[in-house]
């Protein structure tokens, strides 16, 4: 049975957005589990007081570093040898390199001649050498533009039909989140033909959100739930074993 990769997560706060935290863990998520969340910056500069939030929602350690002289040396010197202890230390299978800064260039190409797998994510203004270096490069503000836009479809939707009974007395916000979140794994994980095993789809939730619990909307099991939202088709598969297989499909899908 595979194990799943273990990725430490360094975000350089001085030239990555708050903005993007969801994608960037999302994305980390999509390859394996975050066992390291830390991002690095001088915390007392008022620049970065929109990421107190965030970092407390999504359990990300902050590390301080003063900026002793200027510009944001310090900072990356401080990712770098904390990524080098956590190498050193045996824990992980790959890093995710969260900045736009090419001065992490040599970094990658370090933890990748150790046998890392490192996942680099930035603004298009990345400099190539250090998209080079990775093992794979997600363009954050490209990803979060077809988020955006995936949401205002999703929010126009909404607006005719009620997908859960009233009396389920889950606040519509929270909802919102986890069907966001369903569509995106069943978007990177469905095979070629759209489906998904359920499985999979509770696994990568548990993941993503984990105070996910269906009980919490009202339902013992993830089927019911499922087709609650009336957006998934489902198809069941005898193992031979007086058991079955779930799958989920996206009606969405079907009809193209």
């Amino acid at each position: 049975m595979d194990t799943e990769l273990k990725f430490a997560v360094l975000i350089d706060a001085d030239n990555i957005s708050d903005k993007y935290i969801k994608i960037i863990l999302e994305e980390t998520a999509n390859e394996g589990v975050a066992t390291y969340k830390r991002i690095y910056g001088d915390w007392t500069n008022p620049s970065l007081a929109s990421w107190k939030a965030v970092l407390l929602d999504n359990s990300i350690i902050p590390m301080q570093q003063y900026s002793y002289t200027t510009g944001k040396n310090s900072t990356d010197s401080a990712m770098i040898i904390d990524a080098m202890d956590i190498l050193y230390s045996g824990t992980v299978d790959g890093f995710c390199i969260a900045s736009s800064d090419s001065d992490f260039t040599r970094l990658v190409a370090r933890l990748r001649e150790s046998g890392m797998q490192v996942i680099g994510m930035g603004e298009n203004k990345t400099p190539k050498p250090f998209i080079a270096a990775c093992n794979q490069f997600k363009y954050l503000d490209i990803l979060y533009s077809n988020q955006q836009k995936r949401e205002k479809e999703s929010s126009s939707q909404e607006k005719t039909f009620r997908t859960v009974p009233k009396e389920k007395n889950q606040p519509q916000s929270d909802l919102d989140i986890v069907k966001q979140a369903i569509a995106s794994i069943v978007e990177k994980f469905s095979d070629e033909d759209g489906w998904i095993f359920s499985g999979k789809l509770g696994d990568q939730l548990s993941k993503r959100l984990p105070d996910f619990d269906v009980r919490n909307f009202g339902y013992a099991k993830l089927t019911p739930f499922i087709r609650s939202l009336s957006e998934y088709d489902i198809r069941r598969i005898s193992n031979g074993n007086n058991q079955q297989q779930i799958y989920f499909k996206s009606k969405d899908n079907a009809a193209k």
